[in-house]
């Protein structure tokens, strides 16, 4: 039996940085309307604001962590400082200002320190990668996907479950992150290298072995394209489950399956890749998830447990996702050889957040103009309209992204051969 080479570090730094995400977009918006009174108006133009600095910036980000390469565990550690009390500030600590100000003071400094982090992280892999043998990219998403998908999955359910220990559920979220971000930092760092960053003295030279390489721009466009139904499908997914399903408060616990499912499928995936490739494979998962939108577009009323078997199998066709895809970006990106992997790796969370800005820019008012009104009794046209957004657009965007992925000859991320 192969021994893990540190890869379980890895993964607890996965599941510390996904752990960040989650209240990003969930639960902070709700705490402060619950607990200081903020208009959901005012919070939702903020938000607004702030997905578009979160997107803008990740270029900057990769930048900076090539750039501070030579350094990179100090940097790390520091990023995860600033995280780790931004989360403090946002759910432990009163506001000592308008609520609403410390919320996006706050708010910014943790999904800016949770960028940074993501890009290391990602970057940093290409290098473990080559130490782990032929399998090496495909053990590491494994490994490093499936922690963070627990992380999410953990992070969603604790405050919940804090709220029966404790009058503070939030806080002690908070501080529990805490040590999480202080034991993960320890455990990785060792892991972080002192590579020399790209010697040019501009910025955006940084960005060009990826740019310049046709398959690598190539993998950016899929990335895009494949992370696009998701993105549909997590905005609108509170509204699908009230409204067409009607069936509020199952919200939570149908998410929590998804992301259990997502993460207890990567090593089903990591082990299918290795055995029939890594295409043949990413196919395979994004072909499960087209089945599972297409039955979504025949549910209505009622059909919970139907709903739950999808949530079940798109789950598990996101687990193929996050593991094969960066997998095959990192060994492309290893293959070019030309460094600049946290400015590459910039770009591919770039992609990721861009495509949830343009669902959020574009789902939203078409829903409003087909007269849909969240938590209200709707007209047939509407809910009609809900399902056809959320279930059949997923499909035509997942379609095309195979058909990208099928004609184009990737490198497999296990044995370096093309496919």
């Amino acid at each position: 039996m192969t021994r893990p080479a540190g890869l379980p570090a890895w993964s607890l730094f996965a599941a510390l940085i996904a752990a960040a995400g989650l209240p990003i977009y969930i639960h902070a918006p709700k705490f402060y309307v619950d607990s200081y009174g903020v208009s959901l108006a005012s919070l939702g133009v903020t938000l607004a604001l702030l997905r578009l600095f979160d997107v803008v910036q990740d270029p900057i980000l990769g930048w900076l962590a090539e750039a501070g390469r030579a350094n990179r565990a100090l940097w790390v550690a520091l990023a995860t400082a600033i995280m780790a009390l931004s989360m403090l500030g946002l759910f432990a600590v009163t506001p000592p200002i308008a609520p609403l100000l410390w919320f996006a003071l706050a708010l910014t400094g943790l999904f800016s320190a949770f960028s940074f982090l993501t890009i290391c992280f990602y970057a940093e892999g290409v290098a473990k990668a080559a130490t782990l043998g032929p399998n090496g990219h495909i053990r590491l998403a494994g490994w490093r996907e499936g922690g963070s998908l627990l992380g999410v999955s953990l992070a969603a359910v604790a405050p919940l479950a804090l709220a029966g220990v404790t009058s503070t559920p939030f806080a002690l979220f908070a501080a529990l992150f805490t040590v999480l971000a202080i034991a993960a930092t320890l455990a990785m760092r060792a892991n972080w290298g002192r590579g020399t960053p790209l010697p040019t003295t501009n910025p955006l030279a940084l960005f060009r072995p990826a740019l310049s390489d046709p398959l690598a721009r190539r993998l950016l466009l899929i990335a895009l394209l494949n992370a696009s139904p998701v993105a549909v499908t997590s905005t609108l997914f509170l509204f699908f489950v009230e409204s067409r399903l009607a069936a509020p408060g199952l919200e939570g616990p149908l998410l929590l399956l998804f992301f259990l499912s997502a993460a207890a499928s990567t090593p089903v995936w990591s082990r299918l890749a290795q055995t029939h490739g890594a295409k043949p494979t990413l196919l395979a998962a994004m072909t499960l998830a087209i089945l599972a939108f297409l039955w979504t577009a025949t549910l209505t009323t009622g059909d919970t447990l139907a709903f739950a078997i999808i949530c079940a199998a798109s789950g598990a066709a996101l687990g193929a996702d996050l593991t094969l895809l960066p997998a095959i970006f990192a060994r492309r990106l290893a293959q070019i050889g030309q460094g600049g992997e946290a400015a590459a790796f910039g770009l591919w969370s770039f992609v990721s957040k861009l495509s949830l800005a343009l669902a959020a820019a574009t789902i939203l008012p078409a829903l409003d103009r087909a007269g849909f009104t969240p938590g209200a009794p709707n007209t047939e046209s509407a809910l009609f309209t809900l399902t056809l957004i959320y279930a059949v657009l997923p499909c035509v965007l997942k379609l095309t992204a195979i058909t990208l992925l099928s004609r184009t000859s990737v490198p497999d991320p296990i044995e370096g051969t093309a496919q």
